[in-house]
């Protein structure tokens, strides 16, 4: 359970001196140690930023995302909320001091930590400017605030959430609800959610889930027991809902984009042999012999070779930040091959389901960009901004795997990402936009 962690550190680029550190987990006498209970702020880890951070130049803030502390499943030996783990922090980029901070996710032991660089808007609300900045969240909430203040754009509630059993573990009784926007992705999961296309999938998929905790978002990983018999369900899975490919920002309208997957995982907790945590992820549940893990038990029935939660599975979802309010959401891609020629759904009309792939999102003046994202199929969309209509489906040589950029050349526009995998070489593409 110990670990390094993941303090800030600022440097002066022209010397290589140092000017400041920020603990991302606090030391003793510093505010927040308190939420480390039992002195585990001495050795527990991780709680860094792998995301990339943002920059507001021009009020000198460096805004953080920071991850979920060591153990991203079992904190037992970490009791109490943990600050500033899974927090968006905001600090003084010339001495490292702290203006604000919000956290996104208390003792979070979903792996739920903020996965993509904080997105700088300035917006309307209410007929006020605000200075704002943006979080796209694993959990697929999206977090508003002054990016000056802290302060959130709409009210962010404090709600119940389920409590666990695990042996050991402390749990939050409330985490941070947004009132708005409204979530842009699935969360939770019940039977009613299982794919229901014929009677015989549907009670396969029951079958699947049936050894398994169900339950709304923030419901905590369970064990499982000898039998690999356990463990719980949870939408959206630890790789998200959305993650590092983000959104994009429109500042001419006030309207982000953000390209989510709807897909379920499994958190299955087990005794430990190689580490002094008393639990671990286990790579059972949901019975013998049924896989498990990251995305692993019941995440797919056995037979038919289908996603268990209904479709769309992946998705884009316009909001305008101005009001906090969903303009469109469109279905990324066509179901697969794979499923398109599945003889379980001989007879089902198949439609734009998209695909539970990482697709990267370029906004213009007119259009959104996408494509499906690596493990998709080689297209490339554009899509009415204003509407989410199709205006082009593009073949391209490869699944995208990057997100993409325009720049200008000669008076034309143009548009350029990355293509591969799959057994395709890599490679750089580039169009023209009419």
């Amino acid at each position: 359970m110990e670990n390094v962690p993941g303090h800030v550190r600022g440097y002066d680029v022209r010397t290589g001196e140092r000017k400041w550190i920020f603990h991302t987990i606090p030391q003793e006498g510093e505010y927040g140690n308190e939420t480390w209970e039992d002195g585990s702020w001495e050795y527990t880890g991780n709680a860094a930023v792998w995301p990339p951070f943002t920059v507001d130049l021009e009020l000198g803030y460096v805004y953080l995302p920071v991850e979920d502390a060591t153990g991203d499943y079992y904190g037992g030996h970490r009791p109490g909320d943990n600050l500033f783990s899974s927090s968006l922090v905001a600090l003084n980029v010339e001495t490292g001091e702290r203006i604000w901070h919000f956290q996104m996710v208390h003792h979070d032991i979903w792996d739920y930590d903020a996965p993509t660089a904080p997105i700088l808007t300035d917006i309307t609300v209410d007929g006020r400017d605000i200075r704002a900045v943006a979080q796209i969240t694993k959990q697929a909430f999206l977090y508003v605030f002054d990016r000056v203040t802290g302060e959130p754009v709409w009210p962010i509630e404090e709600r119940p959430v389920p409590q666990g059993n695990v042996p050991g573990e402390w749990y939050s009784p409330t985490q941070p609800f947004p009132t708005k926007p409204a979530p842009f992705d699935r969360q939770g999961i019940t039977v009613d959610d299982l794919i229901d296309f014929t009677p015989e999938l549907r009670a396969e998929a029951e079958a699947r889930v049936a050894n398994v905790t169900l339950g709304p978002l923030f419901t905590p990983p369970s064990t499982v027991d000898d039998d690999g018999i356990g463990g719980t369900m949870m939408m959206p899975s630890q790789t998200g809902g959305a993650n590092w490919e983000g959104g994009a920002f429109d500042p001419e309208t006030g309207v982000i984009y953000i390209a989510s997957k709807t897909d379920g995982g499994t958190l299955t907790l087990g005794p430990s042999n190689a580490s002094d945590m008393n639990y671990v992820q286990s790579f059972g549940g949901g019975g013998r012999g049924r896989g498990g893990g990251r995305g692993g038990a019941a995440a797919r029935p056995q037979r038919s070779g289908l996603p268990l939660i209904k479709p769309p599975w992946g998705r884009i979802t316009a909001i305008d930040l101005n009001t906090g309010e969903h303009l469109w959401m469109q279905a990324n891609g066509d179901a697969t091959e794979r499923v398109k020629n599945n003889p379980f759904l001989e007879g089902v009309e198949v439609g734009r389901w998209g695909k539970a792939t990482r697709a990267g999102i370029l906004v213009t003046r007119t259009l959104v960009l996408a494509g499906e994202g690596y493990g998709g199929d080689p297209h490339f969309y554009a899509y009415d901004k204003a509407t989410g209509e199709i205006i082009a489906d593009l073949e391209i040589p490869g699944t995208q795997t990057s997100l993409p950029m325009t720049y200008m050349h000669e008076d034309e526009q143009y548009v350029v990402f990355t293509v591969g995998g799959g057994g395709q070489p890599a490679q750089l593409i580039a169009m023209t936009l009419p």
